[in-house]
Formats: C-alpha cells, structure tokens, sequence
C-alpha cells in the first residue's frame, strides 16, 4: 500500500532511473483500457470523462486503445490549460487521430451521453478536497446514470489517502489504481479494484532517488522553529566537528541551531560561524555533570545531535550513556557515541549513523556485497529498534521494517568531516520527518554536495566544501 505523496515520489524516481512518464502513461492506460474490455462488448457506448491533468491523460492513452467501442471522449476544460506535457501530447494524439474528443468548458454545457460504461478520470490521487466544478456536476451525472463505471487510480472526489469525500464523489463500480493500493480504497464501498503493474521499477522503491525530495516543503506562511530546532552536542578533543554539524543542520533548512560544547573549544566552534547559539559546557570534556543542563536544553529542541567531535574518555561515553537513558526525544547518533548506543536502555528515537568499522564496533556486521549488507544492517536495526544510516560506497538506511539504499557519493568523500556535515543534515531533516525518511534523503544530499564539489574541482575537497553545495542538492534537484 502506498500514500499519494510516495506516489509521486515514486512516479519521479523512476523517471530518474531512466523510466519516462511519459511511458508509464502509456502503461496506466493500457491497464484502464484492459479493464474496460472486460465489462463491455465491442460496439458498446463508451464515454471518457477526463481532467486536466495525468489523470485524464492516462484516461486520454486509453481512448486509443479502445478503437473496437463507440468512445466520446469529454475533456473538462480548455485544453489550452492541461496540466502537464505529457498529457496534452496525449490530447493531441487524440486530435491528430481524429477520435472523437471535445471540451466542456461550463458545468452549464456539460451533459453525459448514454452510454453503457463511463471512465471517470477527472482527479487522481494528488487532489484532495471538495470537487470543484465542472467535475462536481459531472461527477453527480455519473452517479445518476446507469453506465458501469471504471474510474482510474481513485474514484474522483475521493481523498486516496483517507478514503473520506468532502463533497460529492464518484461512486465506482471498478478502480483500476497503479503499482499499489491506495490506504483510502479501503473506504470506498465495495468497488472492484485492480492494481495494475505499470513498469515502475522495484530500485524506484528502494533507492533514494530525486523523487524523494519531493518530501521536503516550505510554507510561504511559515514563522521561525516552524523546520526545526537542533541541539549539537559535541566537541572537546575536536572543534571542527560540532562546528561542521552545526552549519550543515542549518544549510539544510534547520531555523535554530544551538551548540553545547566543553568551554575550551566554545569560542572557536562559534568562529566557525555567527548565527550558531553556542552553550559551553563547564570543563573541557562532556561528563556526566553536564547530563540534567543538557537534558534542560533538549526540551525545546526537536532533535538532538549527539557524538559530533565528544571522543571516547570514559566520563564522555558515561555522559552520553546518562543522557540517552534520560532522553525521550528524537536524536541522531554520530561518531564515538555510536558505542554506548547497544547497551542504553533508552525511549528515545534514533537515527544511528555509523560508517562500517564504527557499525562493527556496535555488534552489527557487515560484508563488502552492498545487498547482503543491506539484509545485515536491516536486520542489526530491527534487534536495536533504531534506525541506521550505514555509510558506504552504498549507504544502508533501515529501521528494520523499512529499508533504503543510497548510491550518491565518491571517493573524494573519505576525508573526515563529511560524516559530520551528513549528521548535521540528518538533525535538521529528522526535526520534521520520520528517521528512516531524514536519513535516506540527508545520505542523498550530502552525496550529491560531495559529487557536484568533485565534478567542480577534482578530489582534494574538504568537508567544508560539502556546505554551500548541501542547498542547491536539496532544492536544486527538485522536480517542481
């Protein structure tokens, strides 16, 4: 089952695998047009009822596929105002095929012919609300008529994701939905559904791909803390790790960044960067006197990021020990506290983010085959109850029920430091969406950072070089 929202995500993987849209609707529509031969006999009335978007353009592929029925074809709007290309090249071909296809342009003009079987394909599944019109008027036509209807993907009006109509809603004999069921077909009474395989890739599932990054949203009306409040917890033995973290969790869209760092390297950390909130930490080691200020800080962030630059003194590891016995929030795990992480007896949600030594060092194993490590990691995951972000030439994010592969990323990228900036994304990203979706997307992200700073100037990058490139990975590669 998938929602609408991964639909698309999806959809626009495969695209980015090398699979067109353009001929997945060349499949959808073949699978309406199968379903349509199974309840009418040739010479049958058919009408088509088509939005303007890919939902009527799959309906639009069907209509050619249906030369053996008497098919109208009714288009609801000017075709001038189709949504995508792909489906006016679909309307085209009907014009250029002289099928027999109109605009209704006014709910007043629209009128459904007889006919013996209507296919409703007016809204798919990433519209929700209230049918505006001319659909609203058309879709109590069908309702009133006797034609058998199929609708395609999700009977219009009808959230696909709740199953719930906020007003009038197409009443479905049979729903032909692709690649997977839908959560809201659940609701919907009693309908024929078939879920038609239409080419899409399982690797469009499974690697984190630029369809993911559809994920990631802004609000124009949004305020401050509205994506995130992190809290790094690093430093001591180093000062550029925290420092790294910090600025990567805020090149990644985080709106608040705070630091708490032992005082000998506070000064330094905050140099890195003005608009990072440096706390220090009495000392110049985390110990386990500093647990209850930190725990008072994690109050309002919305997610911790634990291990950058800390090293591995016994009083360290002890602290973070403390701290995660005591911590119900969301964190993400990096570096040397990864090790206190088997053994802590903790509520709170994490995203581990081990490369392979520090996975061993967890318990985990490992194997040089990137899919047989895929099954070790998914299921260290599962016995943990965490979420891992295994890095590697191909990184491992899984939950142990959930489990996602990430291919971008270089050589160049074995300098230290980088697995700092990842962990700095993985905060800011984790602050608002589930671990396992915060890891795939932050390990996309900051491989793609790392390929566009080696394609720009050769290997010899510094993890540094990773930050100004991390926005343009986010939002540069989105398909809008």
């Amino acid at each position: 089952m998938i929602t609408s929202d991964r639909m698309a995500q999806v959809d626009r993987n495969a695209e980015a695998l090398g699979v067109p849209r353009k001929q997945l609707m060349e499949s959808s529509g073949n699978a309406v047009a199968r379903v349509v031969r199974e309840h009418a006999d040739p010479g049958d009335q058919v009408v088509v009822v088509a939005g303007r978007g890919n939902n009527g353009g799959d309906a639009f592929v069907a209509a050619r596929f249906l030369d053996e029925f008497d098919v109208e074809t009714i288009l609801l709007g000017r075709a001038e105002t189709i949504t995508t290309d792909i489906a006016r090249e679909n309307w085209d071909a009907l014009q250029q095929g002289e099928y027999d296809a109109r605009e209704v342009r006014d709910s007043a003009d629209f009128s459904l012919p007889d006919c013996d079987l209507v296919v409703d394909a007016m809204l798919g599944t990433g519209v929700t609300g209230a049918l505006r019109e001319p659909e609203a008027t058309a879709a109590e036509a069908i309702n009133d008529s006797s034609a058998y209807v199929v609708s395609v993907d999700v009977p219009s009006g009808v959230d696909a994701d709740t199953g719930e109509s906020a007003g009038v809603a197409v009443h479905a004999d049979h729903v032909v939905t692709f690649h997977d069921d839908k959560p809201g077909l659940e609701a919907v009474d009693a309908p024929i559904i078939t879920v038609a395989d239409i080419g899409i890739p399982d690797a469009a599932e499974l690697f984190v791909e630029q369809g993911d990054l559809l994920a990631l949203s802004r609000d124009p009306q949004a305020h401050k803390g509205d994506f995130g409040e992190v809290l790094v917890v690093g430093g001591g033995p180093y000062t550029g790790a925290p420092a790294l973290a910090g600025q990567a969790a805020m090149r990644a869209g985080c709106d608040l960044v705070h630091v708490a760092c032992p005082e000998n390297v506070a000064g330094e950390v905050q140099g890195y960067e003005e608009g990072l909130i440096v706390h220090e930490l009495a000392g110049d080691l985390l110990r386990p006197r500093h647990v209850d200020e930190l725990l008072d800080r994690a109050l309002d962030a919305d997610c911790v990021i634990l291990g950058p630059g800390l090293g591995r003194a016994s009083g360290t590891l002890d602290a973070v020990r403390e701290f995660l016995e005591s911590y119900d929030g969301r964190a993400v795990v990096d570096a040397d506290a990864l090790r206190v992480v088997p053994d802590a007896d903790t509520e709170a949600d994490l995203l581990c983010t081990p490369h392979q030594g520090e996975l061993a060092a967890m318990g985990g194993e490992t194997d040089e085959d990137w899919e047989t490590r895929m099954d070790l990691v998914e299921s260290f995951a599962g016995d943990l109850d965490q979420t891992l972000l295994v890095k590697g030439a191909y990184d491992v994010v899984s939950d142990g029920e959930t489990t996602r592969v990430n291919r971008t990323g270089n050589p160049g990228m074995t300098v230290g430091g980088t697995g700092d900036v990842l962990a700095g994304i993985c905060g800011a990203l984790a602050s608002t969406h589930d671990p396992v979706e915060a890891g795939g997307i932050a390990a996309y992200v900051n491989g793609a950072a790392g390929d566009a700073v080696v394609d720009e100037q050769g290997y010899g990058l510094l993890a540094s070089d990773l930050l100004p490139e991390i926005p343009h990975a986010m939002w540069g590669g989105r398909d809008e």
